[in-house]
C-alpha cells in the first residue's frame, strides 16, 4: 500500500527488453545493504504502478539505482510504454505501520490512463483538466481523491456526469472530463511540472469509491 505522497523524483536510467521490460531507475533512495535501505523484493510505486525491486546498486554521484520488470500486460495498461531513457518518474516506497497517511490509500494497481487536456494558471497553482474513459469516470466525484502518476490529488470538478448515469457509458468511446489543482510545491517535487497537453498519465481510482460502486448494486438487489 501507498499514500500518494511522492518521496523522490527518479529518472529512467536504462531500458532493456528481455522476456519482460527491465527498467533501471536512478534514485535518491538508499540502495545500500544497511538498515532502512531499499531491499530486493521491495515494492516501489513508480508513477503510481507498484513494481518489485529485482536489482539495485550505488552510483558514483552519491545516488543509487534499482531495477524493476514490467510485463507486457503492465505496459499495455499503463503509461510505462511511453517511458524513454531520461523520463522522470514519481517514486514512493511502500507504506509501513506507523507511517503518516498524508494522502489517501493507494494500492499501486493502475486502473487506466488519463489524458492531459489542458493546463492553465489559477492563482499560484495550475488547473489540470484530464479526460478518462467513462467506465472509470463514474468513480470520480468532486472533493474525492484520485491518484495520477502516483500523486494523491483532490478532484475539483467532474464534467459530463450524465454520461455515467446508470453505471455504464452509452458509448464505448465516451469520456468524462475532470479537473485538479496542483500547487507549486507539488509541481516542483513531482513530474507534474513537465506535463503537456496530450500526455498520458496513470490513474488509480479511490479504493473506497471502487468498493462502494460494487456494494450499492448488491444492496439494491437484496432490497
Amino acid at each position: 500500500m501507498f499514500t500518494g505522497i511522492v518521496t523522490d523524483r527518479g529518472r529512467v536510467r536504462a531500458l532493456e527488453q528481455r522476456g519482460d521490460l527491465r527498467i533501471e531507475i536512478e534514485t535518491a533512495y538508499d540502495t545500500g545493504d544497511g538498515p532502512g535501505g531499499l531491499e530486493l523484493g521491495a515494492s516501489v510505486a513508480c508513477n503510481g504502478c507498484c513494481l518489485t525491486v529485482v536489482e539495485k546498486g550505488p552510483l558514483e554521484n552519491g545516488r543509487g539505482w534499482f531495477a524493476v520488470d514490467a510485463s507486457a500486460e503492465t505496459r499495455a495498461k499503463t503509461a510505462i510504454g511511453d517511458w524513454r531513457v531520461g523520463t522522470p518518474v514519481n517514486l514512493e516506497r511502500s507504506l509501513r505501520l506507523g507511517d503518516e497517511l498524508g494522502g489517501h490509500l493507494v494500492s499501486g494497481h493502475v486502473d487506466g490512463l488519463a489524458e492531459v487536456l489542458e493546463i492553465r494558471p489559477e492563482g499560484d497553482s495550475k488547473r489540470y483538466r484530464f479526460a478518462v474513459p467513462a467506465a472509470l469516470g463514474r468513480f470520480l466525484a468532486p472533493k474525492g481523491s484520485v491518484a495520477l502518476d502516483g500523486v494523491s490529488l483532490t478532484v475539483n470538478e467532474v464534467e459530463d456526469q450524465d454520461v455515467t448515469a446508470g453505471g455504464e457509458a452509452a458509448r464505448a468511446d465516451a469520456t468524462v472530463v475532470f479537473g485538479c489543482n496542483v500547487i507549486p510545491h507539488t509541481a516542483s517535487v513531482t513530474t507534474f511540472g513537465s506535463y503537456r497537453p496530450g500526455q498520458r498519465v496513470n490513474l488509480e481510482i479511490d479504493l473506497i469509491a471502487r468498493y462502494v460502486a460494487r456494494l450499492v448494486p448488491a444492496a439494491q438487489q437484496e432490497a
